[in-house]
């Protein structure tokens, strides 16, 4: 049985949701080199140590081991994905997807095993990209994920062992926050729920780590004429948070997850060493504010060419963390927000990924 998942291959984390699933599975995309591990206490959940060998025909450094997500999270040789990575290119976003869709396919669940006790699991995926690589990098993506390729788990616990061949039969790939919208405007059976959304004409900031896109979707179709993109994101400020911290009190997050993750939880105490607690909440409120304003301003700057968009839809992880800045600049421009918008592409790829295996005889 060929399975439909959506993958949304984000530069601060990969999100996928496999259809007949509610929950998004989660992973940062943050990679370190792995090596046998000195495990004191086994860790309670698998996506805690994802440590896996990855093979496939598309990277660049093949077969080798890596610490995959929350396990590279601590790790003082981490890699995070910098302005100049590109996703649809990049050996660590296509590890930390690869990674992903194993632990989707395997978690609870046995699959056909070859001789060699190989799981093998096909899909049909959907995933996108942002407005400034669409045009030229869609089909390089899609024949980047499109094929076969390996994931062995290794110190993981409950999948320690386990091989997991990926079948990716398809891949479709549409652009990053238009993939949104569909998810708003359309039910599980891809009927039409929103017809201002469906048929009308919507401006969207999709506020990414390193990339910020705004796409015009007039009912349905994207506007080639209006729709851009700017290659900076949430990332920067984070960057510089990070430093700012260090330079202040001496203390050094690990990783932007790090940082974002205690951000999330309003937890902007941190201990100092030797010398009692101090407070980020300033640094926060600094480069947030300033991250904000740039962001109405070019919102601003997109209506005003583009008077006939009907509303402006703020989505994207960015948008959840700079809700309150954003609302702030906007003053009395009016901007949309949703729940949970750091998931909103990820289910709009899925639903892409049904509609079309559903316009096509089943490649099985």
């Amino acid at each position: 049985m060929i399975r439909i998942a959506g993958i949304d291959v984000g530069n601060d984390s990969v999100k996928v949701v496999v259809d007949g699933s509610q929950r998004p599975i989660i992973i940062p995309s943050i990679v370190s080199p792995g090596y046998d591990r000195h495990v004191l206490q086994e860790e309670d959940s698998p996506l805690k140590a994802l440590d896996v060998r990855v093979y496939s025909p598309k990277l660049k450094r093949n077969n080798q081991r890596y610490f995959v997500g929350l396990l590279a999270m601590e790790d003082q040789d981490n890699s995070e994905l910098e302005e100049t990575d590109n996703k649809a290119t990049s050996d660590q976003s296509l590890v930390v997807a690869l990674t992903a869709l194993a632990y989707a396919a395997v978690t609870g669940q046995a699959y056909p095993t070859t001789g060699a006790g190989v799981e093998e699991v096909e899909y049909i995926i959907g995933t996108g990209l942002p407005v400034r690589t669409y045009v030229a990098f869609h089909q390089a993506f899609e024949e980047r994920l499109t094929g076969e390729h390996e994931v062995t788990f290794l110190s993981t616990p409950e999948l320690r062992g386990r091989t997991v061949r990926l079948s990716i039969r398809r891949t479709i790939v549409s652009v990053e926050g238009a993939a949104a919208l569909f998810h708003l405007a359309t039910n599980d059976t891809l009927q039409v729920r929103n017809e201002e959304l469906h048929n009308g004409c919507i401006g969207i900031c999709e506020i990414g780590a390193l990339t910020t896109d705004f796409p015009v979707v007039k009912r349905m179709n994207i506007d080639n004429q209006f729709s851009t993109g700017e290659q900076f994101g949430l990332a920067t400020y984070l960057d510089s948070i990070i430093r700012d911290v260090e330079d202040q009190f001496g203390y050094r997050f690990p990783s932007r997850t790090k940082l974002i993750g205690r951000i999330r939880n309003r937890e902007f105490v941190i201990q100092r060493v030797g010398e009692g607690q101090a407070d980020i909440r300033p640094i926060v409120d600094m480069y947030f504010s300033r991250a904000a304003q740039k962001l109405v301003d070019l919102i601003r700057k997109r209506w005003k060419k583009y008077p006939d968009i009907e509303c402006f839809y703020v989505l994207g992880g960015g948008a959840a963390a700079l809700k309150s800045y954003l609302i702030d600049a906007a003053g009395s421009m009016r901007l949309r927000f949703e729940e949970n918008s750091e998931i909103l592409n990820v289910q709009g790829y899925l639903k892409l990924a049904k509609n079309k295996a559903g316009q096509q005889p089943n490649p099985a």
